[in-house]
């Protein structure tokens, strides 16, 4: 699993912790993804890790409690996505022939990892992606394939994709290629493996899965993600409570009359205060939602606190940030940790950064 990324896209939550261990509806979501593969029969996974790596193993020690073996691998220097499969090469414990799952740690998927691992072998192909079909792919590499399935072609963003299948992220190698894959130095597998394969006339298999999958790499993201595991629109058995309209984590306080809604997610030791209305929100532990308070689509850090009567819509505040009543902050503003917004300074921003 390949959680090395620092998540820039989401700063300021990056900032304290990477962008695989941001709390999900409740749980980091590379949990959610080790849930999937634990499903799936998957006993031992390698997390490939890079920035802030000790958080990883502080969280998940030897993975007994989440019912999978564990292993850390750290690139001392980015080595890319490529470059980052072969560096756990070592770590393998099958034979030459048998199928290898890479799969990134910080985005959600529906994936039936089994299935994908069966069409690879049924198929005998070399390597397997999961492909998969969106509305608009001209934000992503395509990947062009046969009537039977077998890839033609990578193609990066172009502003007139041949095609709306997108490469997902998750991969089946066979070990003896990922092993091919030049070792000690950057390689990006869209780039530079997938495309030599093909020249060398590999067999590159393309498996479309059509079920849930979402990069979280925005905060628009981050919080619909969040809110369709809460509300069950994408399936997860590392959920930590019941599937509902909200989730709220234990020694959380909510107000009788407050109102949760639309997989609002109110972490550990969170308050929200009498009045609130809070929808469509991930509050991270600890963080505080005052009085009559109106919070929509956004990500409150851990003990971020939300004063009185303040109305956040689509925005991120930071781990430790104090908006004070008075304050209307809207349309993508990022309030950093431990900054303080004074009582009535802004009424409205779209300054995102």
């Amino acid at each position: 699993m390949l959680v090395g990324g620092q998540g820039t896209r989401l700063r300021p939550l990056t900032m304290s912790a990477p962008k695989p261990m941001l709390p999900v509806a409740g749980v980091p979501v590379t949990a959610h993804m080790l849930a999937r593969a634990r499903d799936a029969g998957i006993d031992h996974v390698i997390l490939a890790t890079s920035y802030r790596a000790e958080v990883f193993e502080q969280y998940f020690g030897d993975g007994s409690e989440v019912g999978i073996e564990l292993e850390y691998i750290t690139e001392v220097e980015p080595l890319g996505t490529g470059g980052g499969i072969r560096n756990v090469a070592d770590r393998l414990r099958c034979g030459a022939d048998d199928p290898v799952v890479i799969f990134n740690g910080d985005v959600l998927s529906g994936l039936d990892l089994g299935a994908l691992i069966r069409r690879h072998s049924d198929t005998g192909a070399d390597v397997t992606l999961h492909l998969h079909e969106v509305e608009d792919p001209r934000a992503f590499g395509v990947v062009p394939v046969t009537p039977d399935g077998r890839v033609l072609e990578f193609l990066e963003k172009t502003p007139d994709p041949p095609t709306n299948l997108i490469n997902a992220g998750c991969y089946v190698f066979r070990r003896s290629v990922l092993e091919a894959i030049p070792a000690g130095r950057p390689v990006s597998v869209e780039r530079e493996t997938f495309p030599g394969l093909l020249a060398d006339g590999a067999h590159v298999a393309g498996y479309i899965d059509n079920t849930y999958w979402l990069d979280l790499g925005t905060p628009a993201a981050f919080v619909q993600g969040s809110a369709d595991l809460v509300t069950g629109r994408m399936p997860s058995s590392a959920l930590p409570g019941p599937v509902g309209e909200s989730l709220v984590l234990p020694g959380a306080v909510v107000a009788a009359d407050a109102k949760l809604g639309n997989g609002t997610t109110v972490g550990a030791g969170a308050r929200v205060g009498p009045g609130a209305v809070v929808d469509a929100t991930v509050l991270f532990d600890g963080a505080s939602v005052g009085a009559r308070a109106q919070v929509t689509g956004s990500v409150i850090g851990r003990d971020a606190i939300i004063g009185e009567g303040v109305v956040l819509d689509g925005v991120v505040i930071g781990d430790g940030a104090r908006v004070e009543p008075g304050n209307e902050l809207r349309d993508g503003l990022r309030v950093f940790p431990g900054a303080v917004l004074a009582a009535g300074s802004v009424r409205f921003s779209s300054d995102r950064s």
